[in-house]
């Protein structure tokens, strides 16, 4: 059975799963996240806190758990340098007829690429909201992931899961990517963010496929291609033939740990503002800014993690503030456990 278009495209903005709400590779997940989070909570007086009652402070105290496990999205430089390149390479590609240039963002877990191309997508898709106000059935931006030990037919679909395109266990993949191509087309796509493409393994046939299936989709489309993954440079994906092709026409920005530097100290600052506690001593977390380096490796994933964590146990456990003593008791990633002491046996070794 194949996908009719004229079907398909009438699918595109239906919601099939309330799941989809919260996912960015959906149409409605991505859509609920350029409308924005709710309103910042507003912290209650200290006095009307002490005289809520317990129905009316569990009600509240929820509203706050909830606004600490949102993730903050800071303005980091490495943050506005991808949105940077990456609206420049969306003017240079507008009339390209073929060659497209892109971009990766590679580099170490917990660096902040989520962050970086998502950003990216929010601020393309606003500005084509922008001038185009009524024209409710454009779709500006696609975000795809690719899925571990994917196939051609898998990453099609992928992009056909975004659009909200009907894919039966019949359908061929051909019938997959024109239906998804016509749907872009047709919607205006001008920027298509592909994340975990560490998932391809150029060394296997599946993955060589999968690489030949995104060049594809990007030669069909006029769009701009960004790619974001751990440590791509380092992976093989820029090696060989279609290695080439890529490194070719991709711009690549970096992503790394943060030094301790004054950067790192406004992202701890940053970050301590958004706290909704009602013990705070004001400057805590800013105190603790070179230790919260030490201990995160300077990750701004871990970090967020540490913090946002600390908070949710303090107000979990009434203590209402974050100490030294709550950040460590956080479980981290491995990852920046791992910078983390080898930033410390080097500094010993000095």
């Amino acid at each position: 059975m194949t996908i009719s278009k004229p079907a398909a495209r009438r699918t595109v903005l239906q919601e099939t799963d309330g799941e989809a709400d919260r996912q960015l590779n959906t149409l409605t997940g991505w859509r609920r996240f350029i409308d924005g989070p709710p309103t910042p909570l507003v912290l209650a007086s200290r006095s009307a806190w002490q005289q809520m009652n317990p129905a009316k402070r569990d009600l509240y105290d929820e509203s706050r758990l909830d606004h600490h496990a949102r993730m903050l999205t800071v303005a980091t430089s490495f943050v506005e340098r991808t949105a940077i390149c990456g609206r420049r390479l969306v003017l240079l590609n507008r009339h390209a007829i073929s060659a497209r240039r892109g971009l990766i963002v590679s580099g170490p877990a917990g660096t902040g690429k989520n962050i970086a191309i998502t950003q990216l997508g929010l601020s393309h898709e606003l500005l084509d909201r922008a001038r185009h106000p009524h024209a409710t059935h454009r779709i500006p931006v696609v975000y795809v992931t690719v899925p571990p030990a994917a196939t051609a037919r898998m990453i099609a679909t992928e992009f056909a899961r975004f659009l909200g395109l009907p894919v039966r266990a019949r359908s061929n993949m051909t019938d997959i990517i024109e239906a998804a191509v016509g749907v872009c087309t047709d919607t205006r796509t001008a920027l298509v963010l592909v994340d975990e493409l560490h998932n391809i393994s150029l060394t296997s046939r599946h993955g060589a496929e999968v690489a030949d299936t995104l060049k594809y989709f990007s030669e069909r489309l006029p769009a701009t291609f960004v790619y974001a993954g751990i440590d791509i440079d380092e992976s093989g994906l820029l090696s060989g033939t279609r290695g080439a092709q890529i490194a070719g026409r991709f711009t690549l920005i970096p992503s790394r740990p943060f030094p301790y530097n004054s950067e790192w100290k406004g992202l701890v600052a940053t970050m301590e503002d958004t706290l909704r506690l009602h013990e705070p001593r004001p400057g805590t977390l800013t105190e603790l800014d070179r230790f919260l380096h030490n201990h995160t490796g300077g990750m701004i994933g871990s970090l967020s993690h540490a913090i946002r964590g600390a908070a949710l146990d303090a107000i979990l456990t009434g203590t209402e503030k974050i100490t030294k003593k709550s950040l460590q008791a956080i479980p981290l990633d491995h990852t920046a456990h791992t910078t983390a002491s080898m930033a410390t046996k080097s500094a010993a070794s000095r």
